[in-house]
């Protein structure tokens, strides 16, 4: 769609066609070409057969993505979140596991412990006299080992389901954050070929007004156009060289952003490959190699009408969704666990002490005499009773958390079946428009060479060479718009659906 400005400029350029002035009419017309919409700039290329190859160390589209995949900050710092969750999948496993400890201790008396005791042993002493005792030796030592191995504890089974399910929460949440990258990696791709070719159009419109201003200033010599004339093909030179300085910071801009999601260090320099206004859709086989790849890259060849069918595809493979659904059971779980604490516990439990005790200078152990052991087993049984409804409290709780997950889940459903719809219908109009607008360039074309013909054979003037021309560009920009849109509806409906190309695959070999 051409903006309002560009509007303007064409009713001056009609304007000038029906007075006849010649000169005027193809200053409205590159004025016009200049003051078009950025997307409608920024989607002009040349046509198929004279496209460019693509510059020495320009990237394709799986390129930039394997590359961002590989060094993205954030698809990294989502798999340290992963790594974390599985290792409190491991710290869980612990509660099924036996437990076994030992404990080890020293012990130098400086002045042994004494307790008193009545006088059993001296006749003479009377019914409340007292004798001191001392207990022990100056050295002693105790080693004891202990083993507990749960038998029946639901709260850690259930609790081991929970954290595996919050490990594939995870899991899911690397894959989600992977698709996100790939997706503003292809739609910034998508910018900077529209950025680079803005740029390439003002450029070309800079050109045509000096080599305007050098065809009038002849004319303004030889007496054949006026002052006036010349003065205002200045004026438009002086307005259009700042516009492509605009065009030129607006690539240099789009270019940093892609290459932030590339980590690259060296923004300015980073090249891509690929041109819109020279892509075939119908025919793949008819493009460059790297326009093949930007086709290409998709998880399936589109499917006219097939809005239900990618609808239950999301519903399959949605990374969203899953987490929803994974959180929900995630939360029944939890309500699960807080149940389970009105089950009693069982365990097993063994211990094995040893112990010495010496008189005089240590020597660990030495004496055999001076040892003992002792060894025990047994079963222990915890049954809670009462703690003031405290459990009937979390148990309410984790329930109105696990329902209020199943009504976010259902909600999501239906959201995202309606952006499904939606993308797959913008996907088949935006097809369509580029089917029209490719015959509607292939007449533009022909009608620009009838019209060149014309023109040097003297049979028609300037006047018609520049309408051709304008019919030929404003063709260009409109098929080209429609290459972009839907690429853009694409990339978002593979997002829309949880099929975006190589994140499964990179995830699995990562």
């Amino acid at each position: 769609m051409i903006s309002d400005a560009g509007q303007g400029w064409m009713g001056i350029l009609r304007e000038s066609w029906g007075k006849g002035r010649v000169v005027n009419a193809v200053l409205a017309t590159v004025l016009a070409v200049a003051t078009m919409s950025p997307t409608l700039l920024g989607a002009q290329q040349p046509g198929a057969g004279s496209a460019a190859p693509p510059p020495g160390g320009a990237l394709t589209l799986p390129e930039v993505v394997s590359m961002a995949l590989r060094r993205n900050n954030d698809v990294r710092d989502a798999r340290f979140a992963l790594d974390l969750a599985r290792e409190q999948v491991s710290e869980a496993w612990g509660g099924v596991l036996p437990t076994i400890s030992m404990n080890a201790d020293y012990t130098r008396n400086l002045s042994r412990a004494v307790t008193f005791m009545p006088a059993f042993f001296d006749p003479d002493a009377g019914p409340d006299d007292l004798i001191q005792v001392r207990f022990g030796a100056d050295n002693s030592w105790n080693t004891s080992i202990t083993l507990e191995q749960p038998l029946f504890d639901a709260r850690v089974f259930v609790g081991l389901g929970a954290a595996q399910r919050l490990a594939s929460i995870q899991e899911e949440f690397v894959r989600s954050r992977s698709q996100n990258l790939v997706t503003r990696v292809r739609l910034a791709y998508y910018d900077l070929l529209l950025a680079q070719e803005q740029e390439r159009l003002t450029r070309n419109s800079v050109t045509r007004v000096r080599q305007s201003l050098k065809e009038t200033s002849a004319m303004n010599r030889a007496g054949l156009a006026s002052d006036y004339d010349q003065l205002r093909i200045e004026v438009e030179l002086a307005n259009l060289e700042p516009n492509l300085r605009r065009a030129e910071n607006a690539a240099t801009q789009f270019r940093r952003v892609l290459a932030v999601e590339l980590a690259l260090e060296d923004q300015e320099s980073l090249q891509v490959a690929g041109s819109l206004a020279s892509m075939d859709l119908d025919d793949p086989g008819a493009n460059t190699p790297a326009n093949r790849a930007i086709l290409a890259f998709a998880s399936s060849e589109p499917r006219e009408g097939a809005a239900e069918q990618r609808v239950q595809e999301a519903w399959e493979r949605r990374s969203d969704l899953r987490q929803l659904e994974m959180t929900e059971r995630l939360r029944h779980s939890e309500m699960r666990l807080e149940q389970m604490q009105y089950l009693p516990t069982v365990s097993f439990f063994g211990n094995y002490i040893l112990q010495a005790q010496q008189n005089g200078a240590p020597d660990f152990f030495g004496d055999p005499m001076s040892r003992a052991s002792a060894q025990a087993v047994g079963i222990s049984v915890s049954v809670p009773i009462f703690e003031g409804f405290r459990k009937d409290a979390r148990v309410d709780q984790r329930r109105a958390a696990w329902r209020q997950a199943e009504t976010q889940f259902r909600f999501a459903r239906d959201q995202a079946a309606s952006q499904v719809k939606s993308l797959v219908e913008l996907a088949e109009e935006a097809r369509a428009r580029a089917r029209g607008q490719k015959l509607a360039v292939q007449q533009a074309q022909r009608g620009f060479e009838i019209a060149s013909a014309q023109y040097r054979e003297g049979l028609s003037g300037q006047l018609e060479l520049t309408d051709a021309e304008v019919a030929l560009r404003q063709s260009e920009f409109n098929y080209a718009q429609a290459v972009y849109d839907y690429l853009v509806a694409w990339a978002q409906l593979d997002e829309a659906v949880g099929a975006v190309p190589m994140v499964d695959s990179e995830i699995q070999a990562g």
